[in-house]
């Protein structure tokens, strides 16, 4: 995933301490959605909302980083490209499937465009493929995705 700069676990918790929320975890992972400041903070601001339940990414982006994979149960501060939090989330579902099989159902929890598996598709075609690039991947369909749904905890009330 291209990075934002970066950001300090503990002083983002202490940003949403001092706004009267209480992190429920001890080790947080600071999360962001897309591969630039418009579109992290576009879709940060939708999990805010609870528009977005559910986020996919490169399953070959996260071994190319070095990150682990999401776990039901973790803990994630949704962040924008300046390091801001806009919410917490809890995930719920983490499920890893070929592209071509992710269904209409998590293509709505998803909160983008339209909620249709056709937008769906396109939009995350053209983001994947960009991924498929920054790692030395050549898209397929068949490429496996990272399908995590989760619950919002926390939506920050700053827009």
């Amino acid at each position: 995933m291209i990075a934002p700069p970066r950001a300090d676990v503990a002083a983002v918790v202490e940003r949403l301490s001092a706004a009267g929320y209480v992190v429920p975890s001890a080790n947080p992972r600071l999360e962001w959605f897309g591969d630039s400041p418009e579109l992290a903070r576009e879709l940060g601001v939708l999990v805010r909302r609870g528009g977005k339940r559910a986020s996919a990414g490169l399953l070959a982006a996260w071994h190319a980083d070095g990150d682990p994979l999401p776990q039901v149960g973790d803990v994630e501060i949704i962040i924008d490209w300046s390091g801001e939090p806009l919410a917490v989330i809890e995930v719920t579902e983490v499920r890893v499937l070929p592209f071509d099989q992710v269904d209409a159902a998590f293509a709505r929890d998803e909160g983008e465009g339209d909620g249709s598996l056709a937008a769906w598709r396109d939009a995350h075609w053209s983001y994947l493929s960009r991924e498929c690039a920054r790692v030395g991947q050549i898209p397929a369909t068949t490429m496996p995705v990272v399908c995590r749904r989760f619950r919002l905890l926390y939506p920050d009330a700053s827009d």
